[in-house]
């Protein structure tokens, strides 16, 4: 017969579980509570369950679980990127994001500590501007995979992770049920209690399960890999487009808001000539009048070390001057924004460089553990 995974399971499937063998439903609690707020690998280490009930478990279950193979830390801002190995041996990055200083004028941002997880082995979408879409794609990650991330970075973080955010390896609206049931767990007061506002699940723009997340209520916030208003730029730069045209996409997100009353936030990564213009300026206040929103500016990360051509070898940053004009001008027209910085970028950990490469080559820079 083989082994039931409870790694992944929510309360309820554990209740049940505990009941398949005879015991009370309270017992599916313990086991959940070891399993996410303690973190345990082994049925041995429950040491409130009888041995009996442990050898039990040792017999028809296990307990999968993620490998920090190594991760470093960049001496610049400390940023910590993770590289775990998976059970079938591949592998993926998650990020720890310290406060960023210039996040927003004003915000409490002194204790917070941001964990950007993972939800797929590469991505399918392939984002001109973003290396894991140069990858590829393999699979997507299970709820158990997705969770042990969080649990796996708390263990080597002196400071507790307190948001998490899907916008690391993958689309995570592709991968809905295994990510929601992933927030499931995470927020649960007897796992690590991560409220759902403190949770943000970034798309590429994957609408029709925006409008499911709508409909189902899921109190987490949006984030939407935005990057232009102008839908053929946008197909060059993201083929989703052309699944999900803008019309589309800004319509379900319009929608979520609707329904959620949560403000969604769109990303926004400055190229040079290309989607700074004082026509996307403009197009973008629009937006935001239409849409109560956030506006996330991002500068562009370089993802040379993917070796990429096409579309992706045209890109620069925007100048710092244009913008600082382009974010002043935003604020000008009482648009909320966000300034983000480059933090990782030193480790290839900042947005859009998450790839997993050799191993090897993983450690190489100074500032690396092993584990």
């Amino acid at each position: 017969m083989k082994k039931k995974n409870l790694k992944g399971l929510t309360l309820e499937e554990l209740e049940d579980f505990a009941e398949e063998l005879g015991q009370p439903r309270y017992r599916g609690w313990q086991i959940f509570s070891w399993l996410y707020a303690k973190g345990v690998k082994r049925f041995e280490e429950m040491s409130d369950i009888s041995r009996n009930l442990r050898g039990r478990l040792a017999e028809v279950a296990t307990i999968s679980h993620l490998d920090a193979s190594s991760y470093e830390t960049s001496s610049i801002d400390g940023t910590t990127k993770f590289l775990f190995a998976l059970s079938d041996g591949l592998r993926i990055e998650s990020v720890i994001i310290p406060p960023d200083p210039i996040d927003s004028i004003g915000a409490d941002t002194g204790k917070r500590l941001t964990l950007c997880v993972s939800t797929q082995v590469g991505c399918p979408l392939d984002c001109k501007f973003c290396a894991t879409g140069a990858m590829g794609y393999t699979r997507n990650l299970t709820p158990g995979e997705i969770v042990d991330q969080v649990i796996e970075a708390q263990k080597h973080s002196p400071r507790r992770i307190t948001n998490i955010v899907y916008m690391g390896m993958g689309e995570p609206l592709m991968n809905y049920e295994n990510v929601m049931k992933s927030i499931e767990i995470l927020t649960h007061r007897r796992c690590l209690n991560i409220g759902s506002r403190h949770i943000t699940v970034s798309t590429a723009g994957w609408a029709v399960n925006i409008r499911r997340m709508a409909d189902e209520e899921r109190k987490v916030k949006l984030a939407v890999s935005l990057h232009t208003l102008d839908n053929g730029l946008r197909a060059r730069l993201m083929p989703i487009t052309r699944k999900y045209p803008l019309d589309i996409l800004l319509d379900a997100v319009r929608y979520y808001y609707q329904r959620t009353r949560l403000r969604p936030t769109f990303e926004y990564i400055l190229f040079r000539d290309l989607n700074d213009t004082d026509r996307d300026l403009g197009q973008l206040i629009t937006l935001a009048r239409k849409i109560p929103c956030k506006v996330n500016i991002i500068p562009f990360h370089s993802i040379d070390f993917m070796n990429p051509s096409g579309v992706a070898a045209t890109l620069r940053p925007s100048t710092r001057e244009r913008m600082s004009a382009f974010v002043d001008a935003l604020r000008e027209n009482h648009v909320m924004v966000f300034v983000r910085s480059s933090a990782g970028e030193d480790i290839n950990a900042a947005c859009g460089q998450l790839a997993v490469k050799e191993e090897a080559s993983f450690g190489e820079k100074a500032g690396v553990g092993v584990v």
